[in-house]
């Protein structure tokens, strides 16, 4: 009786665990934020490319990917989405299982004009330089693409999107896939950025270390890091005015 009661008493260990770590990734890592107006600004690490954010009562959606990058996230177990942003049609970006997932009535889905004839027409179409309103934020899309000679086959100039989203004045740069392109220089008053550090199609810790000069952010997330040693971003950082935050952008 004592064995079975021992053994019953494991198992349940066990399943709290796993639930535990299931739910750890589910719900991934969160930073907190306020703006000036007192509006809570949670951000929240998935994977990879992929972040949400909870603005106020809203909830916000970078690149959601199900199972085209592992582990496989099952968006059913999360909050559903008021907006989500697409930067690009790459499998790791663009998932339209993953959208099916975490759209309800109302839910706003902004995705570049590739992105938009690879989902059949859906979504809010944005083109560099465009900017609309979105929940009462102003969102702005930017250039994202490769500028290195052997690099320019993975994100031409012109097709991708980054995003800038102002929110009662606390700005959000979401990157994409670029390099350290000259039109960061107009990338201003940034409190978070996120910048990829995806070796080989991306940027180098070393370019990552550049724009972050360039823009000026209170805060940096690399993301979408793959095998990339991320540490060295926050490395080429110290001494600067940057907060460096690795998360599990893998």
């Amino acid at each position: 009786m004592n064995i079975l009661q021992n053994t019953k008493s494991v198992l349940l260990t066990l399943a709290v665990l796993f639930g535990c770590l299931s739910n750890s990734h589910a719900q991934g890592e969160v930073d907190h934020f306020v703006t000036k107006k007192g509006t809570k600004v949670d951000m929240y690490c998935i994977k990879h490319g992929s972040v949400r954010m909870q603005i106020g009562n809203k909830w916000l959606y970078v690149d959601p990917v199900t199972d085209k990058v592992q582990p496989v996230t099952d968006y059913t177990n999360l909050p559903k989405a008021d907006v989500i942003l697409i930067t690009h049609e790459h499998a790791d970006h663009l998932d339209a299982k993953a959208i099916e997932q975490l759209t309800k009535k109302g839910t706003v889905l902004i995705v570049n004009p590739r992105s938009s004839e690879i989902l059949g027409g859906k979504g809010s179409i944005m083109k560099n330089g465009d900017e609309q309103k979105v929940a009462k934020w102003s969102v702005s899309a930017v250039p994202a693409y490769n500028s290195s000679p052997d690099k320019q086959q993975f994100h031409p100039k012109g097709r991708d999107n980054g995003y800038v989203l102002d929110i009662e004045g606390f700005r959000i740069y979401i990157a994409g896939d670029t390099e350290d392109i000259p039109e960061m220089e107009n990338i201003k008053d940034i409190d978070v950025a996120f910048l990829p550090c995806n070796l080989p199609f991306t940027m180098t810790p070393e370019q990552v270390s550049k724009a972050a000069r360039t823009i000026k952010p209170k805060v940096l997330f690399p993301y979408h890091y793959g095998q990339t040693e991320i540490q060295k971003v926050a490395q080429l950082l110290e001494g600067t005015n940057v907060d460096v935050r690795i998360r599990q952008y893998q």
